[in-house]
């Protein structure tokens, strides 16, 4: 792997050189955009809008739309000299539990190397947070942007997570989120959500899960360079519009079944939700006695 990022870790009075290598990589396919007449790749290029011609890389500057139509232009050095600290320096603020921060906040990993001299100080670093089962906050600016970041223990090593601000996240007050008590769910129905939870609950294996998508995707090339045609899609099963309740007890019987529960097992779940089926159909049954 090749470094993207090239600094040190500042903890306290401790300087540890470090490198950082993206954790992650992008496993999805892409498309080029082609001329459908002759299959030929589509090339994008720049123009200038007042000029309408072709312009050169070293042509170009970066602005800022102040208003519309008029710009401030910035150049490559002014940008430099405002550079913050955080561009050569992880700066390590404070020390907090990992479940105070919600994973909201989270937005792309990273992994860091010690340098050879940083060896020492890097690895009391990332037992300091093993034993005390803290992450660290701090700054980090990587190509031109300062990110808040956390250093968290991972395997070996330490991994660094960017983060968003919190002018970044946005407010769910402008969301329409019923909430008034009648749309509230009944104790009944909790039980059995409750229940349906626990029937689904595991531990978590990032292996069980694949990107199926993406393998239908591979499927349909491997079959379209041998020459074949696409497969029809399946038809969708029309949508079954059931009460929560016969859902929420269908979804108990299917998650029994699926964790190998015994036959038994799931009749007694199938009887002991009886009663509340019947409970929640009764006053359904009290409106249409009394409309008659």
């Amino acid at each position: 792997m090749r470094p993207i990022w090239k600094g040190a870790i500042s903890f306290g009075m401790v300087t540890i050189p470090v490198k950082l290598y993206s954790a992650t990589e992008d496993r999805d396919i892409h498309f080029r955009l082609l001329h459908r007449p002759d299959a030929a790749p589509v090339a994008e290029k720049r123009f200038c809008t007042v000029e309408d011609r072709e312009v050169s890389w070293d042509e170009l500057a970066r602005g800022y739309e102040v208003s519309r139509g008029e710009y401030v232009l910035v150049e490559p050095e002014e940008l430099d000299a405002i550079a913050p600290e955080t561009a050569r320096t992880i700066e390590i603020d404070d020390f907090v539990d990992l479940h105070e921060i919600d994973p909201i906040y989270f937005e792309k990993s990273y992994f860091l190397e010690p340098e050879d001299v940083g060896a020492k100080p890097f690895q009391l670093l990332r037992r300091a947070l093993e034993e005390t089962g803290r992450v660290a906050v701090g700054r980090v600016a990587i190509r031109t942007k300062e990110k808040l970041a956390t250093l968290r223990v991972y395997g070996d090593t330490i991994a660094l997570e960017t983060m968003f601000w919190p002018d970044e996240i946005r407010a769910t007050s402008s969301l329409e989120v019923p909430n008034d008590e009648k749309r509230q769910p009944s104790a009944k129905e909790m039980q059995m959500a409750r229940s349906l939870v626990e029937n689904l609950s595991a531990d978590f294996r990032p292996d069980a899960y694949h990107d199926e998508y993406r393998a239908a995707v591979e499927q349909l090339i491997q079959r379209k360079m041998h020459g074949e045609g696409p497969r029809a899609r399946p038809e969708a099963p029309a949508p079954k519009v059931t009460d929560l309740m016969e859902a929420l007890e269908a979804s108990v019987r299917a998650a029994r079944a699926k964790r190998g529960a015994k036959p038994g097992e799931a009749a007694e779940a199938a009887r002991e939700a009886q009663p509340v089926k019947e409970a929640a159909a009764a006053p359904a049954k009290r409106r249409r006695k009394s409309a008659a």
